[in-house]
């Protein structure tokens, strides 16, 4: 049995024991390697020098056929690859455009917020609000700064914007927050 088990192994040729193929010229003699006890065949110098006509051999299985639809498949994969390749630097400068749009409407957003504090800073009531910073102002007003090393009041100080002046601290479960939130405060 051969090794796939599937015929006897006695019914196959091996290339030890297969016979040569036929010489598929018109006239050509057919070597019979049974006379011919070492195995190299004649040694008649007119068969080196007349070459083997290589177009009615088929070596190793390719022929005519197998080349043309090798060198088919070849040129096919290297134009799927050429329009593969231009297709993602299209989509790559797809992607650089939307990018640079993007940076344009960034930048004119900027452009739009800057010169609206141009517009701000070129009003007087703001030159006089900020010459007050460098002493520049009336006789009448008394010039001051604030200290950099005292820190800044916490969210939660008396006067700051979290807590009115004077109000009480309610908490509240969150059934009321929810009932206040559909049906108004109960106060």
């Amino acid at each position: 049995m051969s090794a796939a088990g599937s015929y006897d192994s006695r019914h196959m040729t091996t290339n030890r024991t297969a016979p040569p193929p036929p010489d598929r010229r018109a006239g050509a003699p057919v070597p019979d390697l049974d006379d011919d006890p070492d195995g190299v065949g004649p040694a008649d110098s007119t068969s080196v020098s007349d070459g083997i006509d290589l177009s009615s051999l088929s070596v190793a299985g390719i022929t005519r056929r197998r080349v043309a639809w090798l060198t088919g498949g070849l040129v096919s994969a290297w134009i799927v690859i050429v329009f593969a390749r231009q297709a993602g630097d299209a989509a790559g400068a797809a992607a650089r455009v939307d990018q640079m749009n993007e940076d344009n409407r960034a930048l004119a957003a900027e452009v739009a917020s800057l010169e609206q504090e141009l517009q701000v800073i070129e009003k007087p009531a703001y030159i006089a609000q900020a010459s007050r910073a460098y002493r520049i102002g009336t006789d009448r007003e008394v010039p001051f700064t604030l200290d950099s090393s005292v820190p800044s009041p916490a969210a939660d100080a008396p006067g700051s914007a979290a807590l009115s002046l004077g109000a009480r601290e309610r908490s509240m479960t969150p059934l009321e927050s929810w009932l206040s939130i559909l049906f108004g405060p109960s106060t």
